[in-house]
């Protein structure tokens, strides 16, 4: 037996009290006068030593009253040798769960600084030649941490750690955590777990098998639990552009979802849409409890270039999930690429794409023979009026990488040079060169529902596009491998739309000059033509979007100089490559804070993605005790489990779990027990005593 507390053990010199005055009082000398012989020989003298067996009783259990309630002080603890040693180092690993759903709070405060306020306490119950580790589930760098013996370092790093938008799954965390306390060598080795413990946490696909450890008897995970009561929170679940050409001044549309988490009705809330941090539209919001919503929120563009766009909930008791970001780019200037075999093709084109209707194109016009010399990332679109020569390589490099093309046959275009250019990109293979001059066919079918039609027509007018006339056209059938914008009444397409590895292609059936149809004098010509322009254009920036902590795949085929400039939320930093290597891709894991990456060679903007939280985070759902202790067994933990409340006193906890079961409420119950029994004796010893004067 040990004792926690020894220094009280001091007051054992207090038992003597009693002894004490029992020895003083023996020394008192009481004067009885007998009043004739006859009455001493009535004393009994059975009383005589009966009151002095109850004085040694009553003497032997005062004594031992003290005892007991010093003892009990001092806490007496039972050893066990399974539990550790008092006099045995330590090992402790303090893993602090730090997503957003840790920002609760409650009457003690955030739940996280919670945490972080215990962790450091508990850091200061620890004795020197200790040593500690701290992990972050919710950091990329776990697997990694390092135990040391350098206490003010780890209670440094705890203070410098902030919430994080990144999601994880807990068992590989842990796993990690029990690998690194297998290669300690301390008797004592323990685990200090802090979380809201989420079922999300848990239950997602684990990835690689579990290890076996030979060193991890004993261990001891402390599972310190802050737990939310009734939570007042609404989460954006989702945030998207409905619109895929963006030009400016005209309206764009997006659509918020948004889910009420709490458990009473929220009848008072707004979703607000902000580009660039300005306002620019909002819609209230009533939602029942658990109940999920979309809002549609629109509003003209006023600005070009890269927009940054959020929507954004009133705050409430979780506030990491009120925002949702998106990057979208309003063109200022599209540069095309217009190669033509033959320079009459393109007077219709010219035309359509002319400054004065087409603002934002900047057209370059080649011959279609030079295109092997052209470097086509200095364009966002290629335009074909006729079939290139036979290298195809670059084109398909092009496309493959993100280019995109809208292809047109020349006016002297033959059926065998369309069929190579389409089996070379893995088009349909065109099956006849039509001439429909005695009886020219028109429209069939048209996708109005495609981006190229979007604000082509007024909105209180029912669409309706007048057919052209076709006199020759590219008899083809887009299959699986295309769709169909504009079909023909014999079912080929006028216009198709290919995706070609990032890239796209739109192919049309006709040449744009009046041999082949008058199409190229309808209405419809100029605006569909700076639509496909701006919806490809619009194809080079899509919606990038991804969860925190994911990786961010960049072409560095686009950067014009060996270094990368990355634009982030809280900074930027720079990356460098080796101007000789041939890597074509590059991946981005620093994507913690949630916001919008800008990735530049230069001055030159040529990626960027939103990052948002993980919507599932606001789920605070708990798991249970016994799947908790199941995954932990499934895991390879044979260790102990001890549940704990942020409340509770945890030195006496830890020390009690560290060297055996304490026994001061035993004593205090033996020290009562006695008292009474002390009580009754002395009671009853004085009674005696009043017989024996009284006979006197």
């Amino acid at each position: 037996m040990v004792f926690l507390n020894p220094a009280v053990l001091i007051g054992m010199l207090a038992a003597a009290i009693p002894v004490l005055i029992h020895l003083l009082n023996l020394k008192r000398l009481k004067k009885v006068e007998f009043s004739t012989l006859a009455f001493l020989k009535e004393l009994q003298k059975s009383k005589v030593r009966k009151i002095r067996l109850k004085q040694w009783l009553l003497l032997f259990l005062r004594v031992s009253i003290i005892a007991l309630l010093v003892m009990a002080f001092a806490r007496p603890t039972v050893k066990s040798v399974s539990f550790g040693s008092s006099a045995a180092k330590t090992s402790a690993v303090f893993v602090l769960d730090n997503s957003f759903s840790m920002s609760v709070i409650d009457e003690q405060g955030a739940f996280f600084n919670q945490a972080k306020s215990i962790t450091r306490k508990l850091i200061n119950n620890l004795q020197d030649g200790d040593e500690i580790s701290v992990t972050f589930t919710s950091s990329k760098q776990n697997g990694n941490e390092k135990f040391t013996t350098d206490f003010s370092t780890v209670v440094k790093q705890i203070k410098n750690t902030g919430i994080s938008g990144v999601t994880t799954q807990h068992i590989p965390v842990l796993i990690d955590v029990f690998k690194q306390l297998d290669k300690t060598g301390n008797f004592n080795k323990e685990i200090y777990f802090l979380s809201d413990f989420q079922k999300i946490n848990y239950f997602g696909k684990q990835s690689g098998q579990i290890p076996e450890y030979k060193n991890l008897d004993g261990v001891r995970l402390y599972k310190i639990g802050f737990h939310p009561g009734n939570v007042s929170n609404l989460t954006i679940t989702n945030f998207n552009v409905n619109n895929q050409i963006f030009e400016l001044n005209k309206p764009v549309e997006f659509t918020v979802t948004v889910k009420n988490n709490s458990a009473n009705i929220i009848n008072n809330a707004t979703v607000t849409l902000f580009i660039n941090g300005k306002r620019r539209a909002h819609a209230g919001i009533k939602l029942n409890a658990g109940e999920t919503k979309s809002y549609i929120l629109t509003t003209t563009l006023k600005e070009q270039g890269l927009l940054e766009i959020s929507a954004e909930l009133d705050d409430d008791d979780i506030l990491n999930d009120n925002k949702m970001y998106l990057g979208i780019y309003v063109p200022e200037k599209i540069k095309v690429l217009l190669a033509a075999g033959n320079t009459g093709d393109t007077k219709f084109i010219d035309l359509a794409l002319a400054p004065q209707i087409a603002p934002s194109v900047i057209l370059k016009k080649i011959n279609i023979n030079g295109l092997a010399s052209v470097n086509f990332t200095n364009y966002d679109v290629v335009l074909l009026t006729g079939v290139p020569p036979n290298n195809y390589a670059l084109l398909k490099d092009f496309l493959s990488g993100g280019g995109n093309v809208i292809f047109m046959p020349g006016s002297n275009s033959n059926l065998n040079e369309i069929q190579r250019f389409c089996k070379e990109l893995d088009l349909p293979v065109p099956v006849k060169l039509a001439d429909q001059t005695e009886d020219p066919l028109i429209f069939n079918k048209i996708n109005l529902k495609h981006p190229v039609f979007t604000n082509l027509f007024r909105k209180d007018f029912k669409p309706k596009l007048e057919s052209p006339l076709i006199y020759k056209y590219i008899k083809m059938l887009p299959g699986g491998k295309g769709k169909n914008i504009i079909q023909l009444v014999d079912n080929s397409a006028f216009l198709s739309e290919f995706n070609s590895g990032k890239g796209k292609l739109m192919f049309f059936g006709v040449a744009p000059v009046l041999k082949w149809s008058d199409f190229p004098l309808k209405g419809i010509f100029a605006p569909l033509m700076n639509k496909l322009v701006y919806y490809l254009a619009a194809g080079n920036q899509k919606i990038n979007t991804l969860k925190a902590g994911e990786s961010i795949q960049l072409d560095l085929r686009k950067l014009k100089l060996p270094q990368l400039r990355i634009v982030k939320p809280g900074g930027e930093e720079f990356v460098d490559f080796d101007a000789s290597n041939s890597q074509r891709y590059f991946n981005y894991d620093k994507t913690e804070k949630t916001g919008l990456y800008k990735f530049y060679s230069g001055n030159k903007l040529i990626d960027f993605y939103a990052v948002n939280f993980n919507p599932e985070e606001s789920n605070l759902t708990e798991i249970n005790e016994n799947e908790f202790d199941s995954l932990m067994s499934n895991s390879g933990f044979n260790g102990k489990i001890i549940q704990l409340k942020p409340t509770d006193n945890f030195k006496n906890v830890i020390y009690q779990s560290r060297f055996g079961t304490e026994l001061w409420r035993y004593f205090l119950i033996i020290a009562l027990i006695l008292a009474l029994l002390e009580m009754f004796i002395s009671k009853s010893a004085k009674k005696d005593m009043e017989t024996v004067e009284s006979n006197n």
